[in-house]
């Protein structure tokens, strides 16, 4: 039975706030997930999802999503794909195709589909495949966040294998992966994938039973988005600060206001790597906020310190309507407020910090400090 439902492009449009607001700089982008959205309910279709417990327990449960750099496409490469004389086949559709071919080479049939993240374009896109191929979407996803690598979902955490794995791309191009010998390979091959084909496919892995999905699933998560996406909206009708709003779903902070002067970045590896450099106004007026990101913001530092990081989460909103951006179109004289929630307690083990989420794990030499003690002693005289 549907537990939450997508019936009105007001929900999608709620949906995929929240999803933004949890995606930390990424998981797709809103263009993909509301394109994906709208085709949908003009197919007459109702994006839904349901409990886990509705979920039998031997189902086999695949996980979609797009893979690849959120680095915006150059016209160089614009120019090799007309090169090669290469079309769009499969438009949004190719995750669908994704999902079949794991399927078809499981010899078995699909029966859940589960979000790997929270993100605009990596949420939603599930719940439309789910539709189209009458498949139930679960209430939750492996991150409670966006993130760039599978070392950041509970199947690595919790020492699940996502081989085989299907990988589809607009253009037609079908590769199936029987065996990775690591998390991190399978990572990385999925990456070249995506590279070859010039920026991202669509990939479906995780094939886990029910069982399984149930033990390592992070519960509720659609809902909770849908949830932070209606307060957002609300909160705007009635003339409060939806980014309020939206910290009272979350329970999450303020962190830091002021005005972007630079972003420095690079498409490399099929990740977007890069720095966003924000000088404060009002309050934090003469204060400095950097950011760096990988894909998804990980790293910070105030005032030359570092901050925050990953796997507590640091979304920046455009000040005034709240709503969250990606990585990809944030850009310098952006007025912007950072924003901090809590991360999975699952990842903020030793384990967790060292092999998959922490800024070390990043490449960089810092103490991770929970996001709540760091708050605490900013409001500390």
């Amino acid at each position: 039975m549907p537990y939450g439902k997508l019936e009105t492009l007001e929900d999608c449009e709620d949906l995929v706030r929240g999803c933004l607001f949890m995606g930390t700089g990424g998981g797709g982008s809103v263009s993909w997930g509301m394109g994906m959205l709208k085709e949908a309910l003009a197919e007459g279709l109702t994006p839904q999802w349901v409990d886990a417990e509705d979920i039998p327990d031997d189902a086999l449960t695949v996980t979609p999503y797009g893979m690849g750099s959120i680095a915006p496409v150059t016209q160089r490469t614009l120019d090799e794909i007309a090169r090669l004389g290469l079309r769009d086949r499969f438009g949004n559709r190719s995750m669908e195709e994704a999902v079949k071919e794991l399927g078809n080479y499981l010899g078995q049939p699909v029966g859940c589909l589960v979000a790997a993240e929270l993100g605009a374009g990596n949420t939603p896109a599930p719940l439309v495949t789910g539709a189209r191929l009458g498949i139930p979407v679960v209430d939750g996803d492996y991150a409670g966040r966006a993130i760039p690598d599978e070392m950041q979902g509970t199947p690595f955490l919790y020492g699940k294998h996502s081989w085989p794995f299907a990988s589809v791309d607009k253009w037609g191009n079908v590769a199936i992966v029987k065996y990775t010998v690591s998390p991190h390979m399978l990572e990385r091959i999925g990456k070249m994938l995506a590279v070859a084909a010039f920026g991202s496919t669509t990939m479906a892995a995780t094939p886990l039973p029910g069982r399984e999905m149930k033990q390592i699933l992070v519960r509720g998560t659609l809902t909770k988005c849908l949830n932070i996406g209606r307060a957002m909206r609300r909160a705007a009708a009635e003339g409060r600060d939806p980014i309020d709003a939206a910290l009272e779903v979350t329970g999450g902070w303020r962190l830091f206001e002021g005005v972007v002067t630079a972003k420095e970045w690079e498409d490399r590896d099929g990740y977007m790597f890069g720095t966003t450099h924000i000088r404060g106004t009002g309050a934090y007026e003469g204060q400095t906020l950097d950011v760096w990101f990988k894909n998804e913001n990980h790293v910070s530092w105030l005032n030359g310190r570092p901050w925050v990081c990953s796997p507590d989460l640091l979304t920046l909103a455009y000040k005034g309507t709240g709503e969250g951006t990606t990585n990809t179109l944030l850009k310098e004289g952006d007025e912007v407020v950072a924003v901090g929630m809590k991360g999975l307690e699952a990842f903020r083990t030793p384990f967790g910090l060292d092999q998959a989420s922490g800024p070390r794990y990043f490449g960089f030499d810092i103490e991770y400090v929970p996001i709540e003690e760091l708050v605490a002693q900013r409001r500390t005289p």
